[in-house]
Parts: structure tokens; sequence; C-alpha cells
């Protein structure tokens, strides 16, 4: 989906994740969040919207159950618990983008890896992850020599294996220690609004 683009169905990721990302006047891009079995794409839909303000892009491939909009607005009017589930992820969803602009101002460029790596890994329940180096450099804002040299320091320490269009977590827990805080700032946020989330 593209910015701008008629908002006509509302995805709920099985597998697989989902980002959001803003697109500048020069075609650039940089991820926002990142949406994985705990939420749905569309999020603008809870607040009647029909036009979509954000692309999305899918990182990692899975399946998801499809609604349209209408579905999803009449559920919305005659399902309280459905409502309610939805301000809840929608409030972890803010949430999410909010620590993700403070991440991306206060963390060097190798803990906000960390985090987003961790981040697919949540969502994904894969320690080998289907993603580029570009893409990598492409959702963290920064250019392919930048984004090399971070994931070679997170080689040498043993936490990663980059391979041929994917890359493989091998230690997590190392990979959680150089992580900034705001990965778990998130995942706790996450959890709290919708507990049935993550093992």
């Amino acid at each position: 989906m593209d910015v701008d683009s008629s908002l006509d169905h509302v995805f709920f990721p099985d597998s697989g994740v989902v980002s959001v990302v803003a697109v500048y006047a020069d075609g650039s891009i940089i991820e926002m969040a990142t949406i994985g079995r705990e939420g749905c794409t569309g999020v603008q839909a809870v607040f009647g919207a029909k036009i979509s303000s954000v692309r999305l892009l899918v990182q990692i491939p899975g399946s998801a159950a499809k609604m349209s909009r209408g579905a999803f607005i009449r559920a919305m009017g005659s399902m309280p618990s459905f409502r309610n589930l939805m301000y809840d992820y929608v409030q972890a969803f803010l949430e999410q983008v909010l620590v993700s602009v403070a991440c991306n101002a206060a963390h060097s460029l190798k803990q906000r890896l960390a985090r987003w790596l961790l981040m697919m890994r949540d969502r994904s329940d894969d320690d080998t992850l289907r993603i580029t180096q570009s893409l990598l450099g492409e959702m963290l804002g920064v250019q392919r020599p930048t984004i090399t040299n971070a994931v070679r320091d997170l080689e040498r320490a043993g936490l990663i294996a980059p391979g041929r269009r994917q890359v493989m977590i091998l230690d997590r827990q190392g990979l959680t220690k150089v992580s900034c805080e705001c990965y778990q700032l998130v995942r706790a946020r996450v959890a709290f609004h919708l507990p049935k989330t993550y093992p």
C-alpha cells in the first residue's frame, strides 16, 4: 500500500512483518513502526479514514487475514470487545512510533540495528531473517556503507551471521544487551496493552 492510496482493506498478519514507512520528496524512506501478529495494517481505519497516509512494505513474507474496510468499521460499531482490542492496539502502535522517533535521535546505529533485528525476530519466530543490508539501511535511514559497518560490528561480536539476502541471529541474549533500552520498552508497552502477544 502506498501513500494516498485507498484504504480498502485491513490486514491482520498471522506471520511475517510489515513496515510502516515515511516517504520523502527525494524518494527516500525511513521506518516508523513495524506490524506483526500483534496488530493490523490500516490503523487509520479505526478513526474512519478512507485514505492511507503512509506506505506499507512487507519486510518478511507471511500469511494474513484480510478484512474489508466496511466490515472492519461495522465490527468496530457492533462488537465492543473488537473495538476495545483495536483501541488497545492503537495505543501500543502509537507508543511504538513515539519510541522509534526518540530512539532515532538518541541512540547509536549499532543499538538501533540490534533493536530492529530483535523486533523482526519477535514477530517472525525465526532466527533467520530474509532481509538484505540495503533494506536495513533504508529502514534505519543510513547509507549502505554505514549499515555494512554496523552489521560487521555485530558479526565480529558473534551476535549475528549475515549471508546472501539474510541475517541469522546467533545470540539473541547478547543482541538484547547491545540493543538500546527502546527494545524492551516497546515490548513492555505491547505486552501491557496486548498481554497475549509475546510468549
